[in-house]
């Protein structure tokens, strides 16, 4: 004959499961809840960085200048206010990843809607050795309401060479 264990058949046991149920119901459901939360959270992020407007700064060609490499920036701020300075930290790093030399370099001032080029050299570096060149920082920005962190922000580099061209 088989005895019954007490709390675990009949309206008792089936009162305990549902018991259970609620207590796991009631405490994951706000965890559930805030995991649902935050997506929505991450996806509202980006909208407020495309309120600024991107700053292109493209590599555009490169060309040997005796002893070193002079280098074609185009600077594109036709969607941004002017800006009266914009100074960057560029490495330039040969075709194996090795950094070779580094320059700051003042790309403005450059006018509100408006794209320019500059132009400088990399001395004592041949052109065919550069296969990146990477903007380490904003060294200065200055315009409106420019500060040197919105200003890498709104950067996005660009290239038409054979070197890659990243922040």
């Amino acid at each position: 004959m088989e005895r019954a264990m007490p709390g675990r058949s009949g309206i008792g046991g089936r009162l305990l499961a549902g018991l259970t149920f609620a207590v796991a119901l009631t405490v994951s459901l706000p965890a559930a809840m805030a995991q649902d939360a935050t997506p929505a959270a991450k996806d509202a992020a980006p909208a407020a960085k495309s309120d600024v407007p991107p700053l292109k700064i493209e590599l555009n060609r490169l060309e040997p200048a005796g002893e070193a490499c002079r280098t074609y920036m185009l600077v594109d701020n036709s969607r941004g206010p002017a800006l009266k300075s914009l100074k960057v930290d560029l490495f330039a790093f040969d075709t194996e990843g090795v950094a070779q030399k580094r320059l700051a370099v003042e790309l403005g001032p450059v006018q509100e809607k408006k794209t320019v080029v500059r132009l400088f050299d990399f001395a004592g570096l041949a052109c065919p050795k550069i296969g990146r060149l990477l903007l380490n920082d904003v060294l200065a920005c200055e315009g409106g309401d420019a500060t040197r962190e919105t200003c890498l922000e709104r950067i996005e580099p660009a290239t038409k060479t054979s070197a890659a061209f990243d922040r």
